[in-house]
């Protein structure tokens, strides 16, 4: 059952800035209505709708486009009535999505729409982000807010999309609310989403329709995780101080804060020395405990930043001895630059071979690459690839931005491998496990990771 309540869309377009201040009016006059007379919870089929919960304030999400970076998708599920989310002009299809954090049961969608509003859209789920099922649709939509109550579907995921404007402006939602239930209770406390990518910035700005690594931050930002990982060769060609700032500080620096470098060959080519661009541009950023090898804890993660640029030299693999030695988290990961095993180009490279087996030892749980312009995951193997079910899982990355490179010689234990589509890994990490979807720049998931648990 839907309940429209609003009506802005019989107003021309050019009052849209009036209709905003006119729709926040109304929409307090409403809440106060329902304090005092209990309106909402009086009209029929509400009862049964208002026990479930709402589960999808402040959780993490993604849109098609964006009007601008103030009206990004997060705007809609944060709660407050002011802000809203507002998609790119007179374009069609758009949509907008919400990461639940884990398997639901939806029983409401409430959406308040902006001024620009759907004249036809659907409401979805899916388990994977892949795979939609409609929940409920409209054809005939005129704005104000649409309470879908009585539904009942079951997903992660959930997304409003849109298919045809209400007005000649974009599609634009203050609050999208999701009720019902998560799994068997809330997700877990030490919940947390990463995004990661290597070989991200190559010499071009988004004047450029063919220059990628904009789109790939454009993404990442849409996601808006805990933090971000790079997994090297952030800029191209010889990473200097002045193309970090020309490129990389164009797109993915908009983000720098929140990100965790490590640096690839490519940061090493730097005419002013090795990594000296690097390490003027990130600061202490790349070198918090004045190497550039680091590590640092997130809920129940301990993860490790390493410099393969310098494997071969003993006084990181002691320190990397020395850090798992004193870590008390039950999780780990790690990240750099050259990938042990890859399909790509590259293939594989055993200068990391001693920094496995210092993981594996420590039974390590995830491993993050770059250096091939791919995307690749591994199935739990130990250091001599040979698969084992307490073997670290591999993730080649290295598509945030440089030119692709083909698969070349499969690997043994690669169960997945993507060349071509730009885009980020998003990885879920829990209190006792991970997952990931690799994502594209068009906000398409590509790959879905099995779900492991920690050692």
């Amino acid at each position: 059952m839907r309940l429209n309540r609003l009506n802005a869309s019989a107003h021309p377009p050019l009052l849209r800035s009036r209709l905003r201040t006119l729709l926040l009016t109304a929409l307090t006059g409403l809440a106060a209505l329902t304090l005092v007379g209990g309106l909402l919870l009086a009209w029929p089929g509400r009862a049964g709708a208002a026990a479930d919960p709402l589960i999808s304030r402040g959780k993490p999400a993604t849109a098609s486009s964006t009007e601008s970076s103030s009206l990004g998708a997060k705007n809609a599920f944060d709660g407050d009535p002011a802000t809203r989310w507002a998609s790119a002009e007179g374009k069609d299809p758009q949509w907008i999505r919400v990461d639940l954090g884990a398997g639901a049961t939806v029983s409401r969608v409430r959406l308040t729409w902006e001024a620009a509003y759907a004249k036809a859209y659907r409401v979805e789920v899916s388990a994977d982000g892949a795979a939609w099922t409609a929940l409920a649709s409209e054809s005939a939509g005129n704005g104000g807010v649409d309470d879908w109550t009585g539904l009942s579907g079951k997903g992660r995921y959930l997304r409003v999309q849109g298919t045809a404007r209400g007005t000649s402006y974009g599609y634009s939602l203050f609050e999208a609310e999701v009720y019902g239930t998560v799994g068997d209770g809330p997700p877990p406390g030490g919940s947390f989403t990463v995004v990661a990518a290597g070989d991200i910035a190559a010499q071009c700005t988004a004047s450029d329709s063919g220059c990628a690594h904009p789109k790939t931050a454009a993404l990442a930002q849409r996601i808006d995780p805990k933090f971000y990982l790079t997994m090297g060769d952030n800029q191209y060609d010889d990473a200097r101080l002045s193309d970090y700032r020309a490129y990389y500080d164009k797109s993915w620096g908009a983000f720098k804060a929140k990100t965790r470098p490590v640096p690839g060959n490519h940061e090493t080519y730097d005419p002013a020395g090795p990594l000296a661009g690097y390490k003027s541009y990130f600061g202490s950023i790349a070198y918090p405990q004045g190497k550039s090898y680091y590590s640092f804890d997130e809920g129940n993660w301990h993860f490790v930043a390493l410099d393969s640029n310098s494997f071969d030299q003993a006084a990181q693999l002691n320190w990397l001895k020395a850090d798992l030695a004193v870590n008390t988290k039950p999780c780990v990961a790690a990240y750099w630059h050259h990938p042990l095993y890859s399909s790509g180009g590259h293939g594989n490279d055993p200068v990391s071979k001693p920094v496995w087996k210092i993981l594996y030892a420590a039974r390590a749980d995830l491993v993050l690459n770059g250096h091939d312009h791919h995307y690749e995951r591994f199935a739990p193997q130990d250091p001599e690839g040979r698969a084992t079910a307490d073997g670290i899982v591999e993730i080649v990355g290295g598509m945030g931005g440089a030119e692709p490179y083909p698969i070349e010689e499969v690997q043994p234990n690669s169960q997945k491998r993507i060349s071509g589509p730009y885009g980020v890994v998003k990885l879920d990490f829990t209190d006792s496990g991970y997952g990931w979807t690799y994502v594209a720049t068009d906000g398409q998931v590509k790959d879905t990771s099995p779900k492991y648990s920690c050692h």
